[in-house]
């Protein structure tokens, strides 16, 4: 491993704001992110698989009234958006550092009011299914975290994987699905996400993928 990365594990042990095994909270922060964490009872915005968590910075930047967590398995893309976060005074941010198929035991029921899902891995192959942060086996994992009526939004540069999502969705009678597009940039609501762009989002729009965005509730 590099002396960069081990530099960047370091700091991470050190950041009050990554949750990651070995540290305390991480074993007790389930039903107590806004007391143990956050400090305040302000609502919470969970990104999926944030990677550098651009987004996770961005959204908390513009909202300081909500709290933002980011998560992710790679150490070293969560210290970067640490470090942003730290450098530019956000509180309402932190970084959980675990796989999303254990995320129930970090999120008690109802705790999360919106979750965002932006450029997952599309695992195109049809045996690779279940790996889709938008299988069914995901989608039930997510329920019961997400309180009654909070939003879920997906973004992706996958044409497949959109389709497949939306198909799904539009499947299930216990979602409502309240908008989707296969070009956001050309919808009526690509202003509400701030021009807020991932690194992998701002390299497929260069290279002329159109992005694809939904977004739907449980009923």
């Amino acid at each position: 491993m590099g002396r960069k990365k081990l530099q960047r594990f370091k700091e991470n042990e050190e950041n009050r704001n990554v949750v990651q095994e070995g540290k305390e909270i991480f074993e007790n922060v389930k039903g107590n992110w806004q007391t143990l964490q956050f400090k305040n009872d302000n609502p919470i915005t969970v990104e999926l698989a944030c990677g550098r968590g651009e987004f996770t910075v961005g959204l908390a930047g513009q909202f300081p009234d909500r709290n933002f967590i980011g998560v992710d398995i790679k150490g070293s893309r969560i210290w970067k958006g640490s470090t942003i976060a730290i450098e530019e005074g956000l509180e309402n941010v932190a970084f959980l550092r675990t796989q999303i198929q254990m995320l129930e035991k970090f999120f008690a029921e109802g705790e999360i009011s919106e979750l965002w899902i932006t450029f997952p891995d599309p695992f195109p192959r049809d045996g690779d299914e279940k790996r889709r942060l938008t299988s069914p086996r995901f989608l039930e994992l997510y329920k019961p975290m997400i309180q009654k009526d909070g939003m879920v939004h997906f973004k992706t540069d996958n044409t497949g994987l959109f389709d497949y999502t939306l198909e799904l969705l539009q499947s299930r009678e216990d979602i409502e699905l309240n908008f989707h597009t296969h070009d956001f940039y050309a919808s009526e609501l690509k202003d509400e996400h701030h021009g807020i762009k991932t690194r992998y989002e701002k390299i497929f729009s260069e290279k002329g993928e159109k992005i694809k965005y939904l977004k739907f509730r449980f009923r």
